[in-house]
């Protein structure tokens, strides 16, 4: 009965990991694949705040971004 309850909770415990490891492998595929924010969208944002941004400005802020992924 013992064994039973611990055969349980560790086929849990392995599921869950590697439940979240597959679906980490999975969003940064699909991350890298889609990125949220693009040039287009950079772009737009500094527009919005009125600046005209160059392109030096707009791959800079690219850059930034690609650490953080």
């Amino acid at each position: 009965m013992l064994l039973d309850i611990v055969q349980v909770l560790g086929g849990l415990i392995i599921g869950l990991v590697v439940g979240f490891l597959l679906a980490r492998k999975f969003m940064m595929k699909y991350l890298k694949k889609n990125p949220p924010i693009n040039e287009e969208m950079i772009k737009a944002l500094m527009m919005q705040m009125g600046r005209k941004p160059n392109q030096k400005q707009i791959n800079q802020m690219m850059k930034s971004m690609q650490k953080y992924m």
